[in-house]
């Protein structure tokens, strides 16, 4: 089939015996043929003109309803109307950033019910910003007073160089950032990924990512639209309900694709706990996309093995990376092969650095998972500070450019000239590596932490913090904060936690020996939050959560945690042991200020490498030849390591 704009793609498969079922429930769901799906779009098209809507205007689709967003949507596309998809959500923040990108769209309309409409209007009077509301409501559409779309609109043909829709960044800054994606933009990346994934009209597609998000609606409706492939979407909300419902579903319709980001395969592992789907048979899957987040190689294992009982295979697991600016896909990995991962040094990961791998220290080793090599119409490159190319192995700035790569961010020529150079190389923000054809990503550039001048990720540090008891991964996250008047990052960790700062101790103590233990790295503090912000799409906000720690929001948590912990070390008793006197000396001089009692674990009240590196200097100028470096580790307080160094005072 040959295609040029979305709008090809819709005329060409309205007589394909395909169609779209919104999954509703278990045994609930509605299906549209490819027929019905075009001639509603021109039927709701029909009422946006007569509202006024022209060829070049704007529209804002603000809806959770599945079937309403892609009716809106298609009949935008129809019209020559852009579509800005944004997030419903559960929160004011979601409502906020629609009245910010109303007011940088100029004058938008605006495709919502009558229930998000009401909460709008709530919100815009309660933040004074009543105006901006009334011009937005005047050019407002109701996607639920629709009651006949009998009459067809007047059909635009765009030209493949025309804006398709415009894609604003998930979070909610002050400034949310709009990807301008063409009609071209859309095409190259659909036929890229199509050659390497080899989407057919045999695949039956599952989904149950946001349709506001670039994996939910270009990944899973538009590519799979124009492979006439059977597409089924289920409600992100009914996913997170009943999470089990995604592969009962998969398993009834067989279903050949479909895809989940980290969260997805965690949030499903722990509502199954060690129960089995009974009669589920996943045989039919080749493929389940892993993207939009870190992916965590223990978590794909876990899944997989979990669930091979079903019949699914482990090839399917298919790692891939992609972001907004790219259209969606940049990297797939080749078909029928296992996924695979390397370890590297997780010290030797600063721009430039080479990959070390298999390091011999095991806390050293950080596992990455390969994410597939460049699709067709993209290229990528791994550059320096100066967007110079680096050598394979080599870890730098992930840069890319292409058919399918944006051109600009919508009214923001500012942030247009610092991520793309006049050669057209686009930085995606993230830090990667090459290695025999495969792109490894090592984390973003923005949510690097900087200690001891090197650089940490985020998501390395919250895997190893969540092995303490009772925690896991969406309940943790590390960040570097720097308070206005401090020279580096500390680093520091927030823990989800709503009970009493008591019950809290023992896991802030757990959570900084662990880090301590397996990266070497001082925790400056442990802090108990009530909530954890996340996007839309599940990711984490770490810089709310930054701002709020540097705002004073945590400093009665933090002052009762300290007095606990004086009252802790004051109820131990005093050690009797010379020796013990002596080795205390050494780490209270490398560690001033941390009132350490001879059963307190290095560890737990944060001795980052270099002051074990101290502590074991000075040990060894009093005790030539007796103590080894990693004996600090086996005997982590100064009572174990007293006890260990007077029997090898006895030997000597």
């Amino acid at each position: 089939m040959s295609y040029e704009t979305l709008v090809d793609i819709l005329e060409s498969n309205r007589k394909v015996d395909r169609a779209v079922t919104y999954v509703l429930g278990e045994n609930e769901e509605r299906r549209l043929s490819y027929g019905e799906v075009h001639s509603r779009a021109l039927g709701i098209l029909y009422h946006l003109q007569a509202m006024g809507a022209q060829h070049g205007d704007k529209m804002i689709i603000f809806l959770s309803n599945n079937e309403q967003f892609m009716d809106g949507f298609w009949a935008a596309v129809c019209g020559g109307i852009v579509p800005v998809p944004i997030a419903v959500g559960i929160s004011d923040e979601h409502r906020h950033k629609l009245l910010r990108v109303a007011a940088k769209l100029g004058d938008p309309l605006l495709y919502t019910d009558r229930k998000s409409l009401e909460r709008l209007q709530t919100l815009a009077q309660e933040s004074d910003q009543g105006a901006l509301f009334d011009k937005l409501k005047a050019r407002t559409f109701l996607a639920d007073s629709i009651t006949d779309i009998s009459r067809a609109g007047k059909l635009h043909r765009p030209s493949p160089g025309d804006i398709a829709f415009i894609q604003f960044s998930s979070g909610s800054t002050s400034e949310p950032k709009g990807v301008v994606l063409t009609h071209a933009n859309l095409v190259a990346n659909t036929k890229g990924s199509a050659q390497i994934a080899k989407f057919t009209e045999n695949d039956v597609t599952l989904s149950w990512m946001p349709l506001t998000h670039d994996m939910g609606l270009i990944g899973f409706y538009l590519m799979q639209f124009a492979a006439r492939a059977h597409v089924n979407l289920m409600p992100t909300e009914l996913f997170v309900r009943r999470p089990l419902l995604w592969l009962q579903v998969a398993s009834k319709k067989r279903v050949t694709v479909t895809c989940s980001p980290n969260f997805g395969y965690r949030h499903l592992l722990k509502v199954l706990g060690g129960r089995k789907l009974e009669g589920v048979d996943l045989s039919s899957i080749r493929l389940i996309f892993n993207g939009a987040e870190p992916i965590s190689v223990a978590l794909c294992n876990e899944f997989m093995d979990t669930l091979a009982y079903t019949g699914l295979k482990r090839r399917a697991m298919f790692p891939v990376y992609g972001l907004a600016e790219a259209s969606l896909a940049v990297t797939l990995p080749a078909l029928d092969c296992d996924y695979r991962w390397i370890r590297v040094n997780r010290h030797r990961l600063n721009v430039g650095d080479s990959l070390e791998l298999n390091p011999a220290q095991s806390r050293d080793a950080l596992e990455i998972m390969a994410v597939g090599s460049v699709i067709p119409y993209t290229e990528l490159r791994i550059a320096d500070g100066s967007r110079a190319p680096l050598g394979a192995g080599q870890v730098g700035h992930i840069l890319i450019r292409g058919e399918n790569v944006t051109r600009q961010y919508y009214g923001d020529p500012g942030a247009t000239a610092q991520a793309i150079d006049a050669e057209g190389w686009l930085d995606t923000g993230d830090l990667g590596a090459l290695y025999e054809g495969q792109l490894y990503i090592t984390g973003r550039a923005k949510e690097i932490i900087f200690i001891n001048g090197q650089n940490y990720y985020p998501y390395d540090l919250e895997n190893i913090a969540q092995r303490a008891p009772g925690l896991e991964l969406g309940k943790v996250v590390a960040a570097g904060v720097r308070k206005p008047d401090a020279q580096t990052d500390e680093l520091t960790v927030f823990v989800l936690h709503r009970t009493d700062m008591a019950e809290f101790l023992p896991i802030a103590n757990a959570v900084s020996r662990l880090v301590n233990e397996h990266a070497g790295l001082e925790v400056a503090h442990v802090v108990p939050v009530k909530r954890i912000p996340k996007t839309t799409s599940g990711k984490v906000q770490r810089h709310l959560l930054e701002q709020s720690y540097i705002d004073g929001e945590f400093d009665q948590e933090l002052a009762e945690l300290d007095r606990l912990r004086a009252a802790h070390a004051g109820s131990a008793a005093p050690s009797a042991s010379d020796l013990e006197n002596r080795l205390l000396s050494i780490c209270d001089a490398a560690l001033p200020g941390k009132g350490l009692g001879a059963n307190d674990n290095l560890f737990e009240i944060g001795a980052s490498s270099l002051k074990l590196i101290e502590i074991h200097e000075n040990i060894d100028r009093e005790f030539p030849g007796l103590i080894d470096l990693t004996e600090l580790f086996d005997h982590p307080t100064v009572a174990q390591l007293a006890k260990h160094l007077e029997g090898k005072l006895a030997s000597a």
